[in-house]
């Protein structure tokens, strides 16, 4: 027996908890906003350093979506067959070499690679790790998985504005150094997802192959609610990351790269504080609120562009932190909720799919505008075209999600490894 042991010893792999799996899970959902927002403080630089414009700037943003869009198409549902573990991995290693990229750029070409790299990266990573929180959670708690997510985002994204502005506006190398110390981030999450637990037993007697997406008979209404809720909170996201430092400097006034970041981070601040508060709240009652808040900010936003409103802009921060937070939050619980465990993943993917197209749509139709006339009628034309999808995806929640499903009064999950 005493020779056996070793053997048994070398055979078993540690694995973390499941609160602990639960925590690494989320941190990968920052992980994928930081990534996502980190260059946001560098586009002025850039455009000032390397002489870009801004269409040039939005398309460093647009190649993100576009890219990841290609990837969830092919690979979206590869988490399902390989698991949680395999493809979180693969997506953080993808995210960190496209971050070095950032961080040791000489030209403009080397910025686009990287972002391409992290599109990959995120599109691999965050759908497994949204799907992997919610059964990673606390059983019967499938709503408080919802909200740290989202507020887990909200720290990612706020990381990113508040050490990048930081960093940008005090210490040395604006253009690198900020993205060394992301890279760092990844690598110790990387070190700690290599003890991911597999989860739910993924469908390795089949063969994987790129299929596309199937819906489960009687859930295609969920995923076109919750698709439509994410999209819309995507959107909404390219008028802070993409262009909410230009929008601070050039219409509102203000020089500091760190209070231009400040209010970058405010709204994530009130992402994360909506998501926390309103973890009760229905996914359909999320839908709505998060669709008016939305209509609010953007008018707001506006406002302050128009009038230069430094304080108004702040107040815009937080009214669209908050729709954003409800959309995304409700359009995870319509999603997620709704669809069998082994298929989540991939319900998840194809909802992240649509949201990034959207987003990647909005960035360069945005960027053009901006380009051929100014920021001004770029922002209001966009927040019109945003709006418009805010309503659309209130009725849709409205005509689709009646009141008396499963969605007011969702189930309780499934414990941990277990089939449905």
């Amino acid at each position: 027996m005493t020779r056996k042991d070793p053997v048994r010893r070398v055979r078993s792999r540690p694995t973390l908890t499941r609160q602990q799996s639960f925590a690494l899970t989320a941190a990968v959902a920052a992980i994928a906003l930081w990534t996502s927002a980190a260059p946001s403080l560098t586009y002025p630089l850039y455009e000032s350093q390397w002489g870009l414009t801004a269409a040039v700037t939005t398309a460093i943003f647009a190649i993100y979506p576009i890219v990841l869009v290609v990837m969830l198409i092919l690979f979206g549902n590869v988490s399902d067959y390989i698991g949680f573990r395999t493809t979180i991995l693969l997506g953080l290693t993808a995210s960190l070499v496209g971050v070095v990229l950032f961080a040791v750029a000489p030209n403009v070409w080397w910025v686009f690679i990287g972002r391409g790299l992290m599109g990959v990266g995120v599109a691999l990573s965050l759908s497994p790790a949204t799907a992997a929180a919610i059964e990673f959670s606390p059983p019967g708690r499938s709503g408080f998985a919802r909200s740290i997510t989202t507020a887990a985002t909200a720290v990612g994204y706020g990381l990113a504005v508040l050490v990048g502005g930081a960093l940008v506006q005090y210490a040395p190398f604006p253009l690198h150094l900020n993205f060394w110390v992301l890279s760092v981030v990844i690598a110790v999450v990387i070190a700690f997802a290599i003890f991911l637990p597999t989860g739910s037993e993924p469908e390795l007697r089949k063969k994987w192959r790129p299929t596309g997406f199937t819906f489960p008979r009687g859930h295609r209404r969920f995923v076109i609610v919750g698709t439509a809720a994410i999209t819309s909170a995507y959107t909404m996201a390219v008028v802070m990351i993409s262009l909410g430092a230009q929008i601070a400097g050039e219409l509102v006034g203000s020089t500091n790269e760190l209070v231009n970041g400040g209010v970058i981070g405010l709204n994530a601040l009130a992402i994360g504080v909506t998501a926390i508060v309103s973890r009760s709240l229905k996914p359909r009652t999320s839908v709505f609120l998060g669709a008016i808040g939305s209509l609010a900010g953007l008018l707001s936003i506006v406002g302050a562009s128009t009038v230069q409103s430094l304080p108004l802009l702040l107040v815009a921060a937080v009214i669209l932190g908050a729709g954003y937070s409800l959309l995304f939050s409700g359009g995870l619980g319509v999603v997620g909720l709704s669809t069998l465990t082994t298929k989540r993943a991939g319900m998840l993917s194809a909802a992240y799919l649509v949201a990034y197209l959207g987003q990647g749509t909005t960035a360069l139709s945005i960027g053009a505008i901006a380009t051929s006339q100014n920021l001004t009628v770029a922002l209001v034309e966009g927040s019109v075209a945003i709006g418009l999808l805010s309503v659309i995806t209130a009725v849709l929640a409205f005509v689709l999600l009646p009141a008396r499903t499963f969605m007011d009064q969702p189930r309780a999950e499934a414990p941990l490894g277990s089939k449905e």
